[in-house]
Order: structure tokens, then sequence, then C-alpha cells
């Protein structure tokens, strides 16, 4: 006997066809060589978010991204503070220094003369003194020497604010990098999650079906053997045939659930022989309140990307206000202290020099580079315009991703609500026809179908479950995990 389903041949082939259709739609992850674990935690979405956040490795790298960014903005702002040093040393020379004081001669003006007194000779008028060469030391070999000194920018053209805002955008791009990753973290463990529950509701769909085709089983192998109505051995073989077919299948549901419980246990952060039970047996449903216009206003107010986009500008910004003050002069306070130690009290080691205080200003004014700051300027232009552009360009893109979700979620909600009716349809066509077949009013074939039928319509109603669900975590992604909130409170 054949068994047809509508104009289709109801084979062993077509079982497994169609069950496998059932897992590719589901959106489980799959893998080879999976085996049961022992190590296997119950928990509920909320706990495993939050060991997720907890326990997951790509959090700290963004951390860490956060810190680097807030120290370059704190080396930015240090700028604004005196730049204060203190020094000190001990010099020794290989001798003392000195100054030679050249030998020279020279008259009294007018031709006049002096008397000097010569021993043995007596007074002696003289013209002109002839000076000899005189060798003057001027300190000490050994000097010990301090000094602090204090630097302070009072006029820099706009170098330091442009500076301020480039790393400050900065800060605020890795801020919401890492919180873009917590939205990734969050969005894999819900997936996971309600595959993790999907995995467990097909599996038990497939033990469920296996048991009444079993049923109808031995109820056909005692009606062929008793030889009441019309069925015959055949009717039999090609029933024991779908069983033995469907045991494979609900083998390989089973080893999907547990690849899905392993996969949940690592997306929270577990080692690999670890295993996480969703609490929750079945999937939730609760329609979505569609407010595109709403929504996707909101999101621009939420989403990481445009954050970082908004805060790339404003580096960009600082970035072209930096390289324009190279086109301005400078201004700079300066003062130092010292004080010096020189065992010699004479020449250069004079009390006045040997300690005292200086105060200065110094003014840079750009004259010619080769025109070099006037590219640094148009090349951070450039680099604003390139950013606003691609603003515009996220700005659609955005609103693009939204209604994309929305409309799937419009869709899905649509297949919910048809596949729960054919569900329902079919488990009272099966439940009927199975009645039916052990009074003998209905041949094997429409029992068989109504029982595949059954179970296909509830795989259909769950995918449409599990991709309901998986829209709203992607558009918790797409719009930072705010904006379900605020559509909640409106």
């Amino acid at each position: 006997m054949r068994f047809s389903l509508g104009s289709a041949r109801l084979s062993p082939f077509l079982v497994a066809a169609a069950w496998s259709a059932v897992l590719v739609f589901s959106g489980l992850p799959t893998a080879a060589g999976a085996a049961a674990v022992a190590d296997t935690h119950e928990l509920s979405l909320a706990a495993c978010l939050e060991m997720a956040l907890a326990n997951n490795r790509r959090r700290p790298a963004s951390r860490y991204a956060v810190e680097m960014a807030e120290a370059q903005h704190r080396q930015a702002l240090a700028a604004y503070w005196p730049q204060i040093s203190a020094q000190a040393g001990y010099q020794r020379a290989d001798s003392d220094p000195n100054y030679v004081f050249p030998s020279y001669t020279f008259s009294l003006p007018m031709g006049g003369t002096i008397p000097i007194e010569i021993p043995g000779i007596g007074s002696v008028p003289v013209g002109s003194i002839a000076v000899p060469e005189q060798d003057i030391k001027l300190m000490d070999r050994d000097s010990y020497r301090a000094e602090l000194r204090a630097d302070l920018l009072v006029y820099d053209g706009g170098m330091r604010a442009g500076v301020r805002e480039q790393t400050g955008g900065n800060l605020e791009m890795m801020r919401q990098e890492a919180r873009r990753t917590d939205l990734e973290v969050m969005d894999s463990v819900r997936r996971f999650y309600h595959g993790a529950v999907l995995a467990r509701q097909l599996h038990q769909l497939g033990k469920d079906s296996l048991a009444r085709m079993e049923a109808t089983l031995r109820l056909t192998e005692t009606m062929y053997k008793e030889g009441a109505g019309a069925v015959k051995k055949t009717d039999w073989l090609d029933n024991k045939v779908m069983v033995e077919s469907l045991r494979g299948i609900v083998a390989l549901l089973e080893k999907n659930e547990l690849i899905a419980r392993a996969a949940l246990a690592n997306a929270v952060g577990l080692p690999w022989q670890a295993s996480v039970k969703p609490a929750d047996a079945s999937l939730s449903f609760a329609p979505f309140p569609v407010q595109l216009d709403a929504l996707v206003g909101s999101a621009y107010a939420f989403s990481p990307d445009w954050s970082k986009v908004e805060a790339a500008l404003r580096a960009a910004e600082g970035s072209v206000r930096s390289a324009e003050s190279g086109h301005l002069p400078k201004v700079v306070v300066t003062g130092e202290l010292h004080r010096w130690w020189n065992d010699y009290d004479a020449g250069m080691a004079t009390r006045e020099n040997k300690k005292g205080w200086t105060v200065g200003v110094g003014v840079q004014v750009p004259i010619f580079d080769g025109f070099l700051t006037s590219n640094r300027v148009a090349e951070s232009r450039a680099r604003l315009a390139r950013i606003n552009e691609e603003r515009l360009l996220l700005q659609e893109g955005i609103g693009l991703q939204i209604r994309d979700i929305v409309l799937g979620l419009e869709a899905a909600e649509k297949a919910h609500d048809a596949s729960l009716r054919a569900m329902n349809a079919a488990v009272e066509n099966r439940d009927l026809n199975t009645r039916a077949y052990q009074h003998g009013l209905v041949e094997t074939e429409k029992v068989i179908r109504a029982q595949l039928m059954e179970a296909f319509m509830s795989a259909q109603h769950y995918r449409a479950l599990y991709e309901h669900l998986a829209l709203q975590s992607r558009l918790d992604l797409v719009v930072g995990g705010e904006v379900l909130k605020v559509l909640a409170g409106r």
C-alpha cells in the first residue's frame, strides 16, 4: 500500500526530509561528535544573562579599551596644568675653571706721569704702566646644583581644546563599543536560550509522535493478524518503516537538544563539560507593539552604533581644531628657582649667582612650514566630511534595519496565529482519525498522515514562536536595548 499526502508519496525518505526541514528551520546550532555531559545547570533566562555578563571574556577586553581611552583623555587634559619639574645634580671638573686676563700696557692721558718708588733708586716718573697676564679662578671644580622649573602654556591657538575634544570623542566611542559588546553577548544568550527551549520542545514532540506511531503500529499488527477489516501485513510493514525512520529522527533531535544546551553553557561562560537546561519548558509569545515611526525615532537616542558615529564626529571636529592651531602663535610663561653650592666665594661663585630666580615669557610664531599645517587641516576636514556622510548612511541604515525587523515581527505574528490554528486542527484531525481507525472506519494511510501532519504543524508553530523571539532580540541589539522600555511606558 502506498501512503500519499496530497499528490506526494508518503515514504520514509519523505518523512526524514520533512523532519530535516524542521531542524533547519529551527535555527539550532549543530556540531559533530556531541556527547551527554553530567555537569548540568538549570537556569532561567535572567540567570543566564547575569552569568554571561559576569563570565564572558569579550567584556574585559572592552573595558580595557575604555580604560585606555580614559587615560588618553586625561593625558590631553594635563596640558591645561603647569608643567613643573625639579632637577638636581653634582658636577666635578678635571680642574678649577679659570679665566686668563691677558697682559696689557696703558699710558696716562695727556702725556702725564706718575711717580713710582723703586727701591734703591727712589722716585721715578712713569708715563705708562704694564699689567702682566693674570690667571683668575672662577669657581671650585666641585659643584652641586638644584633647580625648580615651571612652564605654563597661556595661549595655544585652540590646540589643547581640539585634542581634548578628540580624546573625549574617542572615549565615548570606546564606551559605546563596550555597550555594544554587552548587547551582543545578551543577544547571543537570548537566542541560544530560546534555541535550547525549542530543541527541547522538538525533542519532546518527536518522542510523543514516536509513541503515537508505535501505538498505531501495535494496533495495525493486531488488526492484520486478527484479519479484521482491510488491514494487511503490507500496511503493518509500511507503518513499521515509518516508526523506525522516526526513531532515528528522534535520536537526532535528542542530539540537537544536548548540543543546544552545551552551546548555551558556552555562551554564559561555563566550561565545555557543562550543560545548561533552560528553566522554561516552552517558548512564550507576546504580541509586539509595532510603532515603526516612534521606534525609529527613539532608536537614534539609544543605538550604540548611532552614538558611536556621533562621538566620531566630535573627535573629527576636535582634530580639525587642533590642526588649525598650527597657523596661530603659542605663548608660554616660564619660571625658575635655582640654588648652587660651590666652595669658592669669588669669581663666578658669588652669593648673588649661587641662588636666585627667573621669570620669562616666550612666543612662538609660525611663519612657513612647507604647507604642512595646511595639509593637516585639509586632511582633518576631509575626515570630518567622510564621517558626516557615513552618519547619513547609518541614519538610513538603522531605519531600514528596524523596518525589516518590524516587518519580520508582523510576519512572525501572522505565522504564529496561522500555525497555531493549523496545529490545533492537526491535533483534532489526528485524534479523530485515531479513534476511527480503532473501529476500522479509516485506512492506515490516513492515520499515519494525520500523525505526521500534527508533528509537522506543531514544529512549524514552535519555529514561528522562536522566530518571533529571535527578532525581538535582534531589535534589542539594533536599538540598544532601551527602545522597548520606552515604548512599553507609553
